[in-house]
């Protein structure tokens, strides 16, 4: 029976286990659109690509599934390019389908024509176009393969408008087989022996390919060997942070006697982690190629292994695989460093309280001293990139998987896009995104997305008029002469109000809480705007402070 290019699309999506997607719709890839019309594929329409891939985006990092999005060329795949960044840096499964001009007009630069298999290269593990509608179930499958496999990732794929009307016979297509790399019995006796002459290891863990039962599993391990265990940047949902075991997280503005210990380990182990520059505090961490201490890295793609670190045992395994080896492993009665994982966690503990005081009206930290009291450990907690972020990072105590979604790549805007994705996943539990003023008008208008599918996620919007960062490094750099950074923004409460929403202005730190349960009982999507001071640009150091020292 012949099928049109869109009809084979859709039935591969479906094939490969597909139950979402976004999109900004186009007209390069009408005959797609219209066979979603007849499938039971959940379509969430947004107002721009770019929110849109980061949705996509935000399903692969929380179900380790592919993502879909579907865009149309030229702008609105370049629009899409900033939610591939995300994916390919965070090592996110993800799958990007670009409508593309028909067949005959390529290489005239035609209506919005880009050569995607030029531009975008560096942005994805794969960018193939489909020219024959027979093959699309061996592209699609394919695409599906390469997005999960080793060190996951994006890929693109363009459909020139043409081939999508053109019926066809294909073959059914059909589930993408997983590829695995397991642990050699060999490598975990090795591993075991490192660990038992140890006095000071320390484990790392980070990357993606994780899942709830690998979590919890690795939690009992150390829990048995009493091990000390941080978090790379942005993945502290992978340990739980009231656990005895748990050091902190491993970061930007990582706490300085975390980073010393690390230094000074003599066995650091690195669990599905790359320990890029973030995590390595810009590489110095670690030496680089060579490490002091001994070095065990753990890792589903040989390609990493040894990149950047030379380990002393290399074992290429998904952080799942190495888990399950380690299970029947029996700790030591009383390992050599239990005083000081316990101490570490004390340490911990310090360093994530919030201080309740600063300049201004608002004090952040009796805010989230709130928030901690007052939400569950399900909780789904986004962000973009900014100062502001460190508020959640240092001192929210994540307990479970899955309730972080955040880019490691530090791109702004990403926080709006992924509440809706995940408040539309797990439609039970609530999503709270934070952003600054800068970060929230990146992709502020997936709020209409949001309020388009009744997704009541409450939107916290730090606002303290400026582009908080850079004006930090710009104060410590260039102290005194401001450039460039100072901002004009909207009345956020009225903003949301204005969309159909629920708005709230916290003024004072005593305002937060009732907006906050107001926001929680509208049953609306919904903005809280907090006007924080300028001057409480970290919770320790005030933009004054960082001009004097400069």
């Amino acid at each position: 029976m012949k099928k049109t290019g869109g009809e084979l699309i859709v039935e591969a999506l479906k094939a490969n286990g597909v139950k979402r997607l976004s999109c900004v719709p186009g007209e390069s890839f009408l005959a797609v659109l219209d066979a979603l019309r007849d499938s039971d594929i959940d379509v969430l329409v947004c107002r721009q690509e770019g929110g849109a891939a980061m949705m996509a985006d935000c399903w692969g990092r929380l179900t380790g599934e592919p993502g879909i999005c579907m865009v149309t060329r030229g702008p609105g795949a370049t629009n899409a390019s900033a939610g591939l960044h995300i994916a390919k840096q965070d090592s996110i499964p993800m799958i990007l389908f670009i409508g593309q001009v028909q067949r005959e007009a390529r290489e005239r630069e035609a209506f919005q024509e880009v050569e995607f298999r030029r531009a975008f290269t560096e942005f994805a593990k794969w960018v193939g176009e489909i020219d024959d509608a027979a093959r699309i179930p061996e592209f699609v499958t394919r695409a599906f393969a390469v997005a999960t496999s080793g060190r996951p990732g994006p890929v693109v794929l363009t459909l020139p408008e043409d081939m999508l009307r053109d019926e066809v016979e294909a073959p059914r297509a059909r589930h993408y087989a997983n590829v695995e790399a397991h642990p050699g019995r060999r490598q975990i006796d090795d591993f075991y022996l490192r660990l038992l002459k140890a006095e000071r290891p320390m484990v790392i863990l980070g990357g993606t390919r994780w899942d709830a039962d690998a979590v919890a599993d690795f939690q009992s391990f150390a829990e048995r060997f009493q091990l000390p265990v941080g978090c790379s940047f942005r993945r502290q949902m992978l340990f739980d942070h009231l656990h005895p075991s748990y050091a902190g997280d491993v970061g930007i503005g990582i706490n300085p006697a975390l980073a010393k210990e690390i230094k000074e380990s003599d066995l650091l182990i690195l669990l599905g982690s790359r320990m890029s520059e973030m995590p390595s505090s810009s590489y110095t961490l670690i030496d680089i190629p060579y490490p002091q201490q001994s070095l065990v890295h753990i890792y589903p793609d040989a390609s990493e292994l040894g990149r950047i670190y030379r380990p002393d045992l290399a074992i290429c395994a998904a952080p799942a695989d190495f888990v399950a080896a380690l299970a029947d492993l029996e700790a030591p009665a009383k390992p050599l460093w239990a005083e000081r994982t316990a101490r570490l966690h004390q340490t911990y503990l310090a360093w994530s309280k919030p201080p309740l005081s600063g300049p201004g009206a608002v004090h952040m930290g009796p805010i989230m001293e709130w928030l901690e009291a007052n939400t569950g450990p399900e909780t789904i907690f986004t962000n973009g990139a900014g100062n502001y972020a460190t508020w959640v990072h240092r001192f929210h105590r994540f307990r479970r998987f899955n309730t972080q979604a955040a880019p490691t790549s530090g791109s702004m805007g990403y926080g709006l896009p992924a509440a809706v994705a995940a408040k539309r996943l797990f439609p039970e539990r609530e999503v709270i995104c934070f952003a600054g003023d800068g970060c929230f008008l990146m992709h502020g208008q997936e709020f209409a997305t949001a309020i388009r599918y009744g997704l009541p996620i409450i939107a916290v919007v730090v606002n303290n008029g400026i582009y908080g960062t850079i004006r930090m490094h710009q104060e410590r750099e260039y102290p005194g002469r401001v450039s460039s950074t100072d901002l004009t923004n909207p009345d956020f409460a009225a903003l949301a109000r204005a969309y159909g929403g629920h708005g709230e202005t916290v003024e004072t730190t005593a305002d937060f809480a009732l907006a906050f349960e107001r926001a929680r009982a509208s049953g609306k999507p919904a903005i809280i705007e907090i006007k924080l001071d300028p001057e409480a640009i970290t919770p320790t150091r005030t933009l004054t402070q960082i001009r004097e020292k400069s």
